[in-house]
């Protein structure tokens, strides 16, 4: 079986991380965000296709220098797709039923379970399901009982909304849904192929799951889901080889050769690698990134620091994004490509 990851997209909403790292490569304890995702696949997954554009090479590196035991190719977009092209530019690769995944949410929906619900129903199309409490804000599923969707109703007000479930962004597909996708263009699954397979098929089904769901789309959310699996395994903090810790961390995460100066405090931030905090630093729900030194006494709040960069000392910051050096030519002023539509 076949499971297409989509991981075109420039990360606009995570820069200046995403300057100069593949989306999917950031890491989550010290694991690159799609490796989570990968780790959570069934047995019977045995290839993966991955839908990229923007940093292929980081990505291709990677997955030459590590084994996951399955067959993994990369699959160079021309130009970003949306979630619809980059699946119909696939489809050399599709021999059967398979998975697309949006490399960017991490959650604990169960894949096998899935396909065999998908299995069950003899769906032309299933789609994972989660529940909000703010459905106002998205885009809500018509789902009956026995988990058969009818359509979706967007932004709906509370009392108009005909579930609390929305598009949790894992699909199980028939190879007759590429048939529905244009050739070389942008197309959304989410907006133009989905509406006309419940209409044509009325074979749309919705596999709803419980526990936690997290798209991860902007700094906060990066940071909270490392704070979320620390807690969820039980550990104070994630460090990794030959760091040299003098100050103390909470909720934090920590990447190799990192050190920490005497008296610094640490609280739910993530440090990449050869980054050196100097004494009587605190941090607070920031990002680091790699090669980055802040001098001492400095007070760095709900800020992140791209890689490279050097704070002075009693540097003082709160909401900020740290970048000093060139964008990169070809990377967007807004968010485009892969874009969930729940």
């Amino acid at each position: 079986m076949e499971a297409i990851i989509l991981s075109g997209g420039f990360g606009t909403r995570l820069r200046p991380l995403t300057y100069t790292r593949a989306k999917s490569l950031l890491p989550i304890l010290n694991k690159p965000m799609i490796v989570h995702l990968i780790e959570t696949f069934p047995e019977e997954v045995n290839k993966i296709i991955l839908a990229v554009n923007y940093r292929k090479d980081q990505i291709e590196n990677y997955f030459k220098e590590n084994d996951f035991g399955k067959e993994i190719i990369v699959n160079n977009e021309p130009k970003p797709l949306g979630t619809g092209g980059a699946t119909k530019f696939a489809e050399k690769h599709i021999t059967d039923r398979f998975l697309v995944l949006n490399s960017d949410i991490i959650c604990s929906l169960n894949l096998k379970d899935m396909i065999k619900f998908h299995t069950k129903n003899n769906s032309m199309a299933t789609i994972s399901l989660w529940p909000v409490e703010n459905v106002s804000e998205f885009g809500v599923a018509d789902v009956k009982e026995n988990g058969n969707i009818v359509g979706f109703v967007e932004k709906p007000k509370p009392e108009d909304a005909p579930s609390e479930f929305i598009n949790a962004g894992a699909y199980c597909l028939e190879p007759d849904v590429l048939d529905y996708i244009d050739t070389d263009r942008l197309v959304s699954m989410e907006k133009e192929i989905f509406p006309q397979i419940i209409e044509d098929t009325k074979r749309f089904f919705g596999f709803k799951f419980k526990g936690y769901w997290m798209d991860i789309g902007r700094i906060s959310s990066y940071i909270e889901i490392q704070r979320f699996l620390l807690r969820k395994n039980k550990i104070e903090k994630c460090q990794g080889k030959d760091c040299k810790i003098y100050g103390s961390m909470k909720e934090t995460c920590i990447g190799n050769n990192v050190t920490i100066g005497k008296s610094s405090k640490l609280n739910s931030v993530v440090v990449y690698n050869n980054a050196t905090i100097g004494e009587n630093v605190n941090l607070s729900y920031c990002v680091v990134g790699d090669n980055c030194k802040i001098a001492d006494f400095s007070d760095i709040r709900n800020s992140v620091v791209g890689d490279n960069e050097e704070l002075l000392e009693k540097t003082v910051l709160d909401n900020k994004a740290i970048w000093t050096q060139p964008i990169p030519k070809s990377y967007p002023d807004k968010q485009i490509g892969n874009v969930i539509e729940k």
